[in-house]
């Protein structure tokens, strides 16, 4: 049964570090479509940026040392995907681009948010105070 679940936890994390990582291929492929132009370059940049950064932060979390490490980690990686989001709508909104494909982006940069979200407090649950924040080991320690 453990072995079952250690499994289900690799497919889970291999499938995760593959679909990060189309979500940046298919928002940089959306982002060398943007306008020519300041604001279409701005975009194109900060896109670029925050997309590809989901899908080496969510890699370099499944690296981590500890549960509170790889915590932090996922703390970034929703930030990016939110703000890949984001940038997403306001290029929609500006007319910087016009695709069916934004629209299918947008959703999976929320879904990521909210697939990160949900394991983040999957994993906060799990640790034990004193992991979470340096403060509190300094609260338990002063009472002994």
């Amino acid at each position: 049964m453990e072995s079952q679940i250690q499994n289900r936890e690799l497919i889970s994390k291999d499938y995760l570090i593959r679909r990060t990582k189309k979500f940046a291929h298919d928002c940089v492929n959306l982002a060398l479509k943007f306008r020519e132009d300041r604001l279409g370059n701005h975009l194109k940049s900060q896109l670029i940026r925050c997309a590809t950064s989901v899908a080496s932060n969510y890699r370099a979390a499944n690296l981590a040392h500890s549960k509170a490490a790889f915590t932090a980690k996922l703390s970034i990686v929703i930030e990016e995907a939110d703000e890949s989001a984001f940038w997403l709508e306001f290029a929609k909104e500006q007319n910087v681009i016009k695709s069916e494909e934004t629209d299918k982006l947008i959703k999976e940069g929320y879904e990521l948010t909210s697939i990160f979200i949900s394991s983040r407090k999957s994993i906060q649950s799990s640790i034990p105070i004193t992991d979470q924040h340096p403060s509190s080991i300094k609260i338990i320690n002063n009472k002994s």
